[in-house]
């Protein structure tokens, strides 16, 4: 299979997506890497209906990388996740409202584009957790106790755009996090950004029947493949607090492999399935996208 992968700077020596890619070639499958972040695109050749069997992102939340990827689903190219999905589970905001709307235990979300409004939380609401509405890996989590301590660090909150809030859900400290590859489940425990006084690794754990229940109707209502959800055990259950459409999936056993099957799967079953767009012959060879291996 030709396949194309969208490897933002960050991720370019990470296992997840490197190990993935030397694991389908060597299978024999051909695999292109695009470096949107850092390198020049000619994206009317590149992003071409019938280029290659299937696009698959691997990039930082508000990244350009998203953007290549819907650009291949307009032109009928099959996408992994599919690029909706992965808009409605970056876009926090978006994903809170989707979440909730289908009953997920998703906690309630404020969302505003200019810190100061938040003043307008009711104090009922705290302690308060915020972060970027684009936000990913943890970054720009605040626990915010009182609306005096939102006026004390609003100036640290007044360049990251949108942002949302939830309140806090009480905790042991500790998130599971279930990663989810096409259908297979695994449970990990990690310490919360919000308690870095703590130090757990990250350790596989028993996967609870409620959370694996709940993680499996995450990925129906946002459309996943392949995702990550963090969940808190909160006084009334668990609470989704995050989905990843492309995590690390650490502690997976055999997680590159795992991880290019599932990829080749879902390209095969999508490959069956007829698209608007879908070109019947290839590009011409100047379209073609040199392999770029990390």
């Amino acid at each position: 299979m030709r396949l194309c992968f969208l490897v933002e700077e960050q991720y370019r020596h990470d296992g997840m997506p490197v190990e993935v890619i030397h694991q389908l070639v060597s299978w024999g499958h051909r695999v292109d890497v695009l470096r949107p972040g850092s390198s020049l695109v000619a994206v009317s050749e590149a992003v071409r209906a019938g280029s290659h069997d299937a696009w698959v992102l691997k990039t930082v939340s508000g990244g350009p990388g998203l953007t290549l990827l819907e650009a291949a689903a307009a032109v009928g190219l099959t996408t992994v996740n599919d690029a909706r999905a992965i808009r409605g589970v970056r876009d926090k905001v978006l994903a809170a409202v989707i979440g909730r709307s289908h009953g997920l235990p998703v906690p309630l979300t404020y969302a505003v584009s200019r810190w100061e409004s938040l003043a307008e939380v009711p104090e009922a609401d705290y302690p308060l957790v915020v972060k970027p509405a684009d936000g990913s890996s943890g970054r720009g989590v605040r626990l915010l106790m009182s609306p005096d301590q939102l006026r004390a660090l609003g100036a640290d909150l007044a360049d990251q755009g949108t942002l949302i809030a939830q309140p806090y859900v009480p905790n042991s400290g500790t998130d599971l996090k279930v990663y989810c590859v096409d259908g297979e489940m695994y449970a990990t425990e990690r310490c919360s950004p919000l308690q870095p006084s703590l130090t757990t690794r990250e350790r596989r754990v028993r996967l609870p029947k409620e959370v694996a229940r709940i993680a499996a109707e995450v990925g129906r209502v946002y459309g996943l493949q392949l995702y990550g959800v963090d969940v808190l055990m909160g006084p009334d259950g668990p609470m989704v607090v995050d989905v990843n459409d492309f995590p690390s999936f650490r502690q997976v056993p055999d997680a590159p492999a795992r991880v290019a099957r599932a990829i080749l799967r879902l390209a095969r079953d999508a490959d069956t399935t007829p698209r608007v767009g879908a070109a019947v012959t290839p590009p011409p060879a100047a379209a073609r996208i040199p392999v770029q291996l990390p």
